[in-house]
C-alpha cells in the first residue's frame, strides 16, 4: 500500500525531537489538527485521516513520549499545559495561524484549553468523548492500567491484553478489531516483544495529582468554544463523559451537535458512520 503521508519532525522548547504525519491538501482552507489521547498515538486518527487527506490537509501529531516522538528527559513535562506548548512550536513551523481540532480525550481537553487561550485559532472543534467534568470512576479505570509495563511474544496476545481491559468500552468488537487497536497503540521491540507504544513516564504525573484537591474549572474552556462550529462525540457507554455532563454542554452551547454513539464507550474511534458524518457537517460550517 503506498504511504499517502509525510513523516514530518519539530522540536519542542526543551531539545525533544518529536514526530507527526502530514497528509497533503489544498492550503486555502483550515487544516485537520487530529489530537490523541492519553496513552494513544497518532496511528489512532490514520482511517480519517486517509477519508479526509486531498480535501483537507491533516496533521496528526504524537504527543511526547508516544509513538515516535522522543522521550521525554522529565517525567513531570508529561502534562497538558507542556503538551500545549509543544503543539504552539508545531503550528509555529508551519506557518498555521487557524485549524480544525479533532480532539480525542486528552487531545479534547486540550482543544478546549486552546480556545480559551488562543480562540482566533480555533476554526471548528470535534470533542471525542471528552468534557469539561471528568467522571472520577473513569479516572479509576485510567489508573488501573496506566504505566504498567507489559509485553507480549505475537500481536494474537497483545490483542487479548487489550481486550481484557477494554471489552467494556467496545462490547462489539471482533478479532480483527483489537488486532488493529494493539497494532495502533503498540509497538515491535528490538527484543522482539510486542509493548505498549508510550514511555510508562507519562503515569508518574498522572499518579501525583492529589484526589483531594479541587479540579480544575474547565467551564469557561469550553464556553470559549462559543460562535464556531462544534461536536461533541460520546459514547453511549462511557465510563468518562456521562450524560449529564454532556447534556449541560449542550444546554451551554445550544448549537452543540451533540451525536451519542451506542454500543461504545470510551472514546469512539471516530470510524462510526455517526461520527464521520458528524465532523462532515462541522467542515461543512468551516470558513
Amino acid at each position: 500500500m503506498t504511504q499517502i503521508f509525510e513523516d514530518r519532525s519539530w522540536h519542542s522548547a526543551d531539545g525533544l525531537s518529536l514526530h507527526y504525519r502530514y497528509y497533503d491538501g489544498p492550503d486555502d482552507r483550515p487544516p485537520l489538527l487530529c489530537l490523541h489521547g492519553l496513552t494513544r498515538n497518532g496511528k489512532d486518527f490514520s482511517d480519517l485521516a486517509e477519508r479526509y487527506a486531498g480535501a483537507w490537509r491533516v496533521i496528526v501529531p504524537d504527543m511526547r513520549g508516544r509513538g515516535m516522538s522522543e522521550h521525554a528527559k522529565d517525567s513531570m513535562t508529561y502534562v497538558i499545559p507542556t503538551y500545549l506548548a509543544d503543539v504552539g512550536m508545531l503550528l509555529k513551523q508551519e506557518k498555521i495561524d487557524r485549524f480544525v481540532s479533532v480532539g480525542t480525550s486528552m487531545g479534547g481537553l486540550m482543544t478546549m484549553l486552546m480556545a480559551q487561550f488562543t480562540p482566533d485559532k480555533i476554526a471548528g472543534a470535534l470533542l471525542n468523548d471528552v468534557g469539561p467534568v471528568i467522571d472520577p470512576a473513569g479516572i479509576e479505570h485510567i489508573r488501573g492500567y496506566l504505566g504498567h509495563q507489559r509485553s507480549f511474544p505475537t500481536w494474537m496476545h497483545a490483542a487479548r491484553a487489550i481486550q481484557e481491559t477494554q471489552q467494556v468500552a467496545h462490547p462489539t468488537f471482533e478479532l480483527e478489531d483489537w488486532l488493529k487497536m494493539a497494532k495502533n497503540s503498540m509497538v515491535l521491540g528490538q527484543n522482539g516483544r510486542i509493548g505498549f507504544d508510550y514511555d510508562m513516564a507519562i503515569a508518574d504525573p498522572f499518579n501525583e495529582v492529589d484526589d483531594n484537591a479541587v479540579p480544575p474549572d474547565l467551564w469557561p474552556a469550553f464556553e470559549a468554544l462559543k460562535g464556531k462550529p462544534v461536536v461533541l462525540i460520546r459514547g453511549g457507554l462511557s465510563g468518562l463523559l456521562t450524560a449529564k455532563t454532556a447534556e449541560e454542554m449542550k444546554r451551554r452551547l445550544p448549537d452543540l451537535d451533540l451525536v451519542t454513539i451506542d454500543q461504545v464507550g470510551h472514546a469512539p474511534t471516530l470510524t462510526e458512520p455517526e461520527a464521520l458524518a458528524a465532523l462532515d457537517r462541522l467542515l461543512a460550517k468551516v470558513v
